[in-house]
């Protein structure tokens, strides 16, 4: 997630502080058979065929845990969020064939802290890793000052170093004061505060994120990344650098994606009387492909 003044929260900073983090496991829930399928996506990709390699449909009656761990944490994402994250129902639950990640003003208390707000925060690591292919996320978000709904990426190995010397993808961010726009951003260089950081900004013609389901993509290649809004390329990326490796470094090594409702922080700011609670992040879909060969 997008940061202006601390490091966000990442693998090496949940080792650290394991003391007030910890993670919920569950049994496998149900599997989809993946290596059959073959597409041809829009030829806004130049009709490459691509193989679908995983994907949650959320067709289950809860979260499948062995694709998802869920993030219990205040730790605030480095980003000084208001948020605290759980593994409630309350929170993040599988409903009508959703995701639902709820963010709730209800003065939660957990790993021995209090916050004003509860969200939800789930992660693929070591469950679902991939170097390069096409990602798609059909989801609605929800706006309102304060609302930070994000779709992203972090590196399962720091191979070259600390945040953000090993990167860090967003394929998606949405402050709710800007409700017909998200972002696009690539993180890193050096070690925070020598991160870098480049990316645009996507603007709705009309209506808002919240009007209608969209389809949040990236197709990553050696040396190059893409994002698409509902099939369509609206901004590329290929020059970035690694204080810890030569180029492509570092988006050249295993990630995994993380779909998370923050509330608050540096970015958005806090809510204020009018943002609406509770507030409902959906997700239809999470489908990843790898080209076909």
């Amino acid at each position: 997630m997008k940061n202006y003044s601390m490091p966000p929260s990442h693998s090496d900073v949940f080792r650290s502080l394991m003391l007030f983090s910890r993670y919920s496991f569950g049994v496998p829930g149900k599997l989809i058979l993946l290596g059959l399928l073959i597409t041809v996506l829009p030829a806004t990709t130049s009709a490459e065929k691509w193989k679908l390699v995983w994907a949650d449909e959320f067709n289950g009656k809860k979260l499948d845990y062995s694709k998802w761990g869920i993030e219990v944490n205040a730790f605030g994402g480095g980003n000084q969020e208001l948020q605290i994250y759980t593994d409630r129902p309350e929170n993040v639950r599988v409903q009508n064939g959703r995701l639902v990640i709820e963010a709730r003003n209800d003065g939660h208390a957990e790993v021995g802290t209090k916050r004003d707000y509860s969200s939800g925060r789930i992660r693929t690591k070591h469950r679902g890793e991939w170097r390069y292919g096409r990602i798609d996320v059909r989801a609605k978000l929800p706006v309102g000052k304060g609302i930070w709904p994000a779709i992203w990426m972090l590196p399962t190995d720091n191979v070259y170093g600390t945040w953000a010397s090993s990167g860090e993808i967003d394929i998606m961010e949405l402050v709710g004061h800007e409700p017909d726009t998200y972002h696009g951003t690539l993180h890193y260089g050096g070690k925070w505060p020598n991160n870098k950081h480049t990316g645009k900004p996507y603007k709705l013609t009309s209506g808002t994120f919240a009007d209608t389901f969209h389809i949040f993509s990236i197709v990553w290649k050696e040396g190059e990344i893409h994002w698409y809004l509902d099939g369509k390329l609206w901004q590329s990326q290929k020059k970035w650098s690694s204080e810890g490796g030569k180029y492509p470094a570092p988006f050249d090594q295993r990630f995994h994606l993380l779909i998370n409702l923050a509330i608050g922080g540096n970015w958005p700011g806090p809510p204020d009387g009018k943002t609406k609670f509770p507030a409902q992040m959906l997700v239809d879909y999470v489908r990843v492909y790898q080209r076909s060969k």
